[in-house]
Order: C-alpha cells, then sequence, then structure tokens
C-alpha cells in the first residue's frame, strides 16, 4: 500500500492502523515526514506570502507616511510624541517610542511589523519574532528603507530557507511526539490485554496522529483557532491509538 493509501485508511480505519505495526520501520519514518509536511503546509503560505505583501507594505508606509525617526545607543527615538499604526492590505505597521506598545500586543495584530522602543518586532500567522536595537549601532529612517530593500531583493532565497528551517524543526517536534504516544501505547495496550512490542505501538502511534493532524491542518488553513488545541491534539491521537491496539487479537489462553 502506497503512503497516500496510507493516509487516507488512517484517517478512518483503526484496523488498517494496527496491520501497519508489521512494515519496516523505513517507511513509517517516512510517512511521519510526509505527514509533517502536511501540517506545515498552511503556515509556509502564509509565512510566504506574509513575508511578500509586509515587505512591500512595510516599505510604502514607512517612506509615505512614518515621521523622521532614528535608533541609537539600542533606543528608539522619532518626532512623535504617541504611537502610531497604520493598516494596509492586511498588514499593519507600529512605530512606538513611548514604550507604550509590547510584543504581545503586535502579535494580536497578526500580520505585523513594529518598531517599539528598545525592539523590533515582526509578526505573522499568530507567531511573533523580537530583536533588541542592542545588535544595531545606529539606523535611520532612511537606512531601514535600504535595508528593506535588501531584503526584498533576497525573498526567494529567505523564503526557501525560512520553510526547511521551519519543516525541519517540526519535523523533529513530530518524532518526539510519536514517541512520547507509543509510550503511552505500553499501558493503552496492557489495559487492553494485548502483546505488543513498543517497535510496533510507535508504527501505529505514527498513524495515529493522521486524524489530528488532518483536522488542525485544515483549521490553519482557514485561519481559524481551536481552543484546548493541545488536549484534543492528544486526545484524539490516544483514543486512534486505543482502538486500533483494541482491533490486535487477544493472545490466547494457555489450557
Amino acid at each position: 500500500m502506497n503512503i497516500f493509501m496510507q493516509f487516507i485508511k488512517s484517517i478512518y480505519s483503526p484496523k488498517d492502523i494496527a496491520l501497519f505495526r508489521f512494515q519496516g520501520i523505513g517507511k513509517t519514518i517516512l510517512y511521519v515526514f510526509f505527514l509533517t509536511l502536511i501540517s506545515v503546509l498552511p503556515s509556509i503560505i502564509y509565512l510566504s506570502t506574509a513575508l511578500s505583501t509586509g515587505i512591500d507594505s512595510a516599505r510604502s508606509i514607512i517612506k509615505d507616511e512614518f515621521p523622521a525617526f532614528s535608533i541609537n545607543n539600542g533606543q528608539l527615538s522619532a518626532q512623535t510624541k504617541v504611537p502610531v499604526t497604520i493598516n494596509k492590505e492586511d498588514f499593519t505597521v507600529i512605530l512606538d517610542p513611548t514604550g507604550t506598545i509590547e510584543a504581545a500586543d503586535v502579535e494580536e495584530e497578526g500580520n505585523a511589523f513594529a518598531l517599539l522602543k528598545d525592539e523590533f518586532v515582526f509578526s505573522s500567522a499568530g507567531q511573533s519574532e523580537s530583536y533588541q536595537y542592542t545588535m544595531l549601532k545606529k539606523m535611520t529612517k532612511d537606512d531601514l528603507l535600504n535595508f528593506i530593500d535588501t531584503i526584498r531583493g533576497l525573498k526567494g532565497i529567505i523564503i526557501p530557507v525560512l520553510s526547511v528551517f521551519m519543516y525541519l524543526f517540526s519535523s523533529a517536534a513530530s518524532f518526539i511526539e510519536v514517541s512520547i504516544l507509543a509510550l503511552i501505547g505500553l499501558a493503552l495496550k496492557n489495559l487492553a490485554g494485548r502483546k505488543l512490542t513498543y517497535r510496533h505501538l510507535w508504527r501505529m502511534a505514527a498513524y495515529s496522529e493522521t486524524l489530528p493532524t488532518l483536522f488542525f491542518t485544515v483549521m490553519a488553513a482557514i485561519k481559524t483557532t481551536v481552543p484546548n488545541s493541545f488536549f484534543i491534539n492528544w486526545f484524539v491521537a490516544i483514543i486512534v491509538l486505543f482502538l486500533a491496539i483494541n482491533e490486535i487479537p487477544k493472545p490466547k489462553k494457555a489450557n
């Protein structure tokens, strides 16, 4: 059975998940990489879109609508006494030399770029990264515009590199999650009275992740936040694994 058929079967058939315990470990590892790729696709697409549109929007706003500003000795100063917030094409750009706005506030804006009192913050798809100005010696409005032009010219390199980094990080997290789920499976197989080894449970755990992964991928694609997503993910995966374990015949009792 090819990997795509396994993906479809794993969505609804605990019996097939139970049968996958006999396949080679290499194919199961490949499936985990495949499942991870599916899960990160929405994030990669949103990151690419946000970076492309964000760079253009940020440059336009900084050039035409921001007052003159400079960063010196790790602090932002500008010709304004209040924070400046401008929304354009589903992207927000913030200038705040007053210290009123914090990084958490920027993250709530969704896709945003912010120059705060002592740090730069970039937010995309609910994730934010912040960098202290201490790494800069000095920067003016014109310097920042030149820097943005440089970044815009390197988009073809930056986006693939960030995408690969995101995929590798997510893959590592997926293998850890499968390994932990297989450990939980050791308790579940005792509860169900089945005879299974950890290697069998690891293979079954990998395929048990299919349903919750597909669900949260769809939710991410339509930009819908799921409350208590961490617990829901683990609950569904554990239930699917338990159902798969129950599909395995009980060992016959000796007379």
